[in-house]
This record gives structure tokens, C-alpha cells and sequence, in this order.
């Protein structure tokens, strides 16, 4: 089904059915939560726990059942540059005190297989450590083209801006200075980048991140999973309506002067998401290369686990508050936006309801989590086959990348994270509406 429009009305029907499905089914249960505490509290306990979700998880699982995945074509796109050729890229990474990992992910940009020219620009935010000296070493031993830009002021925003200033390319790349590039990820993106859906512009397309190094701890394994069925899940159903929400500053490209006409990216705790919104608006398409693979660092910690799914929540706020859905051009990019407005009880209805309905469960008061509750659970598991066996299909494969099997960090990615990043999320999100100063690290 090539047609978003049409793929969106088969997707958005099978949803309401789903919907409706699970209110009728869900009718019993109703009837013993009215018993035991009223008519209100029957109907907001299955918004928060079963009906939301429903809307959520059906939308993407009948969307992707929909899509049919392009590869990006090998040969190098035409435009102002010579024929036959790749465009020219420049590379921006964005680094403040990483000596220990520029050099890698310098090393792995040039042994990018990319067919066009390409420079890296480090973008140094006031490094008081030896990040400048080892990128220029790694650069020169490597035949790298690389300058290098300072700005003082702290603010990743404020460094990639200063980078900005200095490129002179028509296609800009930003990578995170802990990020991994597979050697085929730019070429995938750029090819990605240079499609025009329906002979419309695309301004952006993110890249598809998975967790390097996983096998570290419980926490990072649960965060891998994370990162291949449910960020990569939800970033391709996006994109099959031309509205990626998140060109990620970790691995993303994007034309250089749309960048510029929006004014850059903005000072906002999640740059990268009022970026693409802002541009999805006024700009043009965001899309999505599941091939454009890179391998990023996770948390390895609790404490930092939940401090960036905080800033993340509360860049998804702010995104709403700069770019409200009802101001985007397309009726798609309305929809797939104002989808966001659903996440917040998705994780309010876990900490308040979901996570005391099991422990009131195990104490033997079946009343918010009951037996009938089990059947998410091989729902679920078929969900993230498919989404598992798609992806290593027609991506791992492709790329000659194998991943461990890791059946501790999926069950514990199942069972646990979300009791994790769900209070995160809400701290965000109450830190964001207090107006309380907002944190980076």
C-alpha cells in the first residue's frame, strides 16, 4: 500500500474497530470496578490502562502491517553537484568533554563507504578536556577533513549553531560525539533524504539508533530492546505518513537551508524535537532510513536512565507548546503530532493504576489487574516478534549486523522498564508545567 492517505484510513479504521472492541469486551470488568468504586472511577481506570493504549499500540500495529519498505536507491542522486556523484555532506558533531569517545566516532566516519566528499565539523562546547587534541589527531591520522568551532557558552544548541554558521554544504549530518556509524548509515540516509514522496520535499530524515555496547548491564540490555522494537517500532510507523517527529541529533540529516530558514535549532531542552516540528511545518516531510544505522551510548545507570527520559518528556511538551498539531500543514502530520498528547496518560495510567493493580493483585485483590489481563501479554509477544523479525529481515541482514539474543534483557524489557521510564516521564512532565530550570545532565 503506497498511498499514506490510504494506508492512514485502513489503519485508522482497524483502530476504532480494535477500540471498540476492547470497550465492549471490556464491559465485565467494568461492571465490578463500578461495583467497588463508582461509575467514574469504571470508566478512567480502562481509558487509562486498556483503551489508550489500544489506540496507541493498534495505530502503529495496523500501520505497519500496511507498509511496504523501499530500499533507497544505490545510485548517487542528481542535483547541483557533479553527475554520477554524491552530494557533499558535512558531518557536525556536537561534543563537551569527550576525548574518550570522539575518537571513535571519528574513526568510524571515515570508514563511512559515503561516494561524495565529506568534512566533520567538531562543534566544541567550551571542552576543558583533551576532546579538540584527540579529534584533530584522529582526524589527521585518518586523512579526515575536520575544522573545528568553539562557542563558550554552554548549550548544545548554541554549539550547533555556531557549527551551522560554517557550512558551506547543501546537506548537513549531525552525529552524536558517542555515536557509532555503521559504514553504509550515510549513504542510506542521504538516499533517504534526496526522495521526494508523492514529489514533495523532504527536509530531514532521521537515522535508526541502536544501543552500543548492550550486554553492559540489566539496564542497558532493557534499553536495547527499547531502542529496536519500540523507538525504531514507532519511528517507522511515523514515517509511513511522511511525519517523523524526531530527527534525532544523534544521527540525522537534514538540507542545510531549511535548517536555516527556521532559524537553527532552537534553545530548548529537546533542540532536536522543536527542530523537526518547526520544519516539519513550514518546510517540508521528515522521514525515517531503518538502514541508516548507528550505535549510540545508553545510560548505564538508573539515576542517568531517568534524567533523559525526563529531558525527553519534557522536549516532547515542549514541542506541542512551540508547534502545536493543529498548526501543521497536513492532516497527516496533525494526526501522527497529536498522537503525543495521548503519551502522558499512557504513562499516567502505569504509575497510578497499572503499577498498583499488580501489587494489589499479587496481594490477592484482582480489582485493577485480573486474570483477563494476561491476554496483553501474548498480544504483546507477537507484537514485538514481528517487529523483531521485520527488522532483522530487512535490516540486520542487509548490513551484515548480528545482535546478541538476549533473553534476560528482552524479559526484563517486558516486565520492568516501563516501571522505570514511566515515573521519569512524569517527572518531566510536572517539572516542564512548573516551569522548574531546566537540566541537561
Amino acid at each position: 500500500m503506497s498511498s499514506p492517505t490510504l494506508r492512514f484510513a485502513v489503519a485508522f479504521g482497524l483502530t476504532a474497530a480494535y477500540v471498540a472492541f476492547a470497550v465492549w469486551a471490556s464491559s465485565p470488568w467494568r461492571a465490578e470496578l463500578r461495583d467497588a468504586i463508582g461509575p467514574v472511577m469504571s470508566w478512567v481506570i480502562p481509558i487509562f490502562l486498556a483503551y489508550v493504549p489500544a489506540v496507541l499500540i493498534g495505530f502503529m500495529v495496523f500501520t505497519l502491517i500496511t507498509l511496504r519498505y523501499r530500499v533507497p536507491s544505490p545510485d548517487p542522486p542528481s542535483g547541483p553537484w557533479p553527475e554520477g556523484a554524491w552530494p557533499p555532506v558535512t558531518v557536525v558533531i556536537a561534543a563537551r568533554d569527550e576525548d574518550s569517545g570522539i575518537g571513535p566516532t571519528l574513526e568510524r566516519i571515515a570508514d563511512l563507504s559515503y561516494g561524495g566528499p565529506l568534512t566533520a565539523i567538531l562543534a566544541d562546547n567550551n571542552s576543558t578536556d583533551r576532546t579538540a587534541e584527540v579529534a584533530e589527531e584522529t582526524a589527521r591520522r585518518r586523512g579526515l577533513e575536520l575544522r573545528r568551532t568553539f562557542e563558550p557558552q554552554a548549550g548544545k544548541w548554541r554549539a550547533l549553531n555556531r557549527a551551522l554558521e560554517s557550512v558551506e554544504t547543501p546537506i548537513v549530518v549531525t552525529v552524536d560525539a558517542d555515536t557509532l556509524l555503521h559504514p553504509e548509515a550515510l549513504k542510506y540516509l542521504i538516499g533517504r533524504l534526496m526522495r521526494e514522496p508523492g514529489g514533495q520535499h523532504v527536509c530531514a530524515c532521521a537515522g535508526a539508533l541502536v544501543v552500543q555496547g548492550p550486554t553492559r548491564n540489566l539496564l542497558t540490555r532493557m534499553q536495547s530492546w527499547d531502542y529496536r522494537l519500540g523507538i525504531n517500532g514507532v519511528k517507522r510507523m511515523q514515517s509511513a505518513y511522511d511525519s517523523t517527529l524526531v530527527a534525532q541529533g544523534a544521527f540525522s540529516a537534514y538540507w542545510t537551508e531549511d535548517v536555516r530558514a527556521v532559524g537553527g535549532w532552537p534553545d530548548a531542552i529537546g533542540e532536536d524535537i522543536v527542530l523537526t516540528w518547526s520544519m516539519m511545518r513550514s518546510r517540508g516531510l521528515v522521514e525515517y532510513e531503518p538502514c541508516a544505522l548507528a550505535a549510540t551510548a545508553a545510560p548505564e545507570w538508573v539515576s542517568q536512565l531517568m534524567r533523559q527520559r525526563s529531558r525527553w518528556a519534557q522536549g516532547m511538551l515542549e514541542g506541542l507548546r512551540r508547534n502545536p498539531p493543529a498548526e501543521q500543514p497536513r492532516v497527516l502530520a496533525r494526526f501522527v503530532t497529536g498522537l503525543d498528547y495521548l503519551v502522558p496518560l499512557l504513562d499516567l495510567g502505569y504509575v497510578f493504576f497499572w503499577i498498583p493493580g499488580v501489587v494489589l493483585f499479587i496481594a490477592g485483590y484482582p480489582l485493577l489487574f485480573s486474570w483477563w489481563s494476561m491476554l496483553v501479554l501474548p498480544i504483546t509477544l507477537v507484537i514485538y516478534g514481528l517487529l523483531r523479525r521485520w527488522q532483522e529481515r530487512h535490516v540486520f541482514r542487509r548490513l551484515g549486523f548480528h545482535p546478541r539474543h538476549d533473553v534476560l534483557g528482552f524479559l526484563g524489557y517486558l516486565f520492568g522498564y516501563r516501571a522505570l521510564v514511566s515515573p521519569a516521564a512524569l517527572r518531566g512532565y510536572t517539572e516542564y508545567l512548573a516551569g522548574a530550570p531546566r537540566r541537561w545532565k
